[in-house]
């Protein structure tokens, strides 16, 4: 159960931080109907991010991904190598696409009728976010198949995933619960929360896909050519 763990740990972490979700629910929570939009934007998450990772582990593990102690199935490592490749691409496109210096990226649509959003919309954007989104959808797809061509029985696996889910949705899970329990100066923290991580968009995500890449690259060269 360690090695699944341990391999899926930084791709769940690289999700957690992923400004974008957490940015939307703290807007959401600032609206009128914050309390029952935060909640279906969090449910709506946590199930995509669950179903999405639930069928990769299931059909990796199904397809041989895992050759017990020899280590991973041959083909887990070129698809490790080919995330690992994607994962620098997008480091490098995030990074030349950041806006630049006094400038500030135009927010998308969403964002700005974000007030008028119902909790099955809320609910929606969570799970375009969590798996139609292209840096998570990568980060998930490669946890997932970390965990699927690991060594360890069943019960690991299944532990491993539900805790891969379950910091990957810290992101949407730490400010509802600040919102909830934060009392009056809840407002005040999440306010300050999605002005950080705004303004550190770009340096956050592209730390995060350049060092995955090398790790994933670096993890397939070593299997493939031992």
């Amino acid at each position: 159960m360690g090695d699944a763990i341990g391999q899926m740990l930084a791709s769940a972490v690289g999700i957690a931080i992923s400004p974008l979700p957490l940015i939307a629910v703290i807007l959401m929570l600032a609206t009128p109907k914050g309390r029952g939009n935060g909640l279906a934007f969090t449910a709506g998450w946590v199930l995509s991010l669950a179903a999405l990772v639930t069928v990769i582990v299931v059909a990796g593990s199904g397809a041989d991904a895992s050759r017990g102690d020899e280590g991973p199935a041959t083909w887990t490592l070129w698809l490790r190598l080919a995330l690992g490749v994607l994962f620098l691409f997008m480091g490098v496109r995030q990074w030349k696409g950041r806006p630049r210096e006094g400038r500030t990226s135009e927010p998308p649509a969403w964002m700005k009728a974000i007030d008028r959003f119902t909790p099955a919309k809320a609910a929606g954007l969570a799970a375009a976010l969590a798996v139609a989104n292209p840096k998570n959808l990568v980060l998930a797809v490669g946890g997932a198949v970390s965990i699927a061509s690991s060594t360890a029985s069943t019960g690991g696996k299944t532990v491993a995933a539900a805790l891969m889910i379950l910091i990957a949705s810290l992101c949407t899970l730490l400010p509802l619960a600040v919102y909830l329990f934060g009392g009056a100066r809840s407002a005040k923290v999440l306010a300050e929360w999605k002005a950080w991580m705004a303004a550190h968009n770009a340096a956050i995500m592209t730390t995060v896909l350049v060092v995955l890449g090398a790790k994933y690259v670096g993890d397939a060269i070593s299997g493939l050519t031992t």
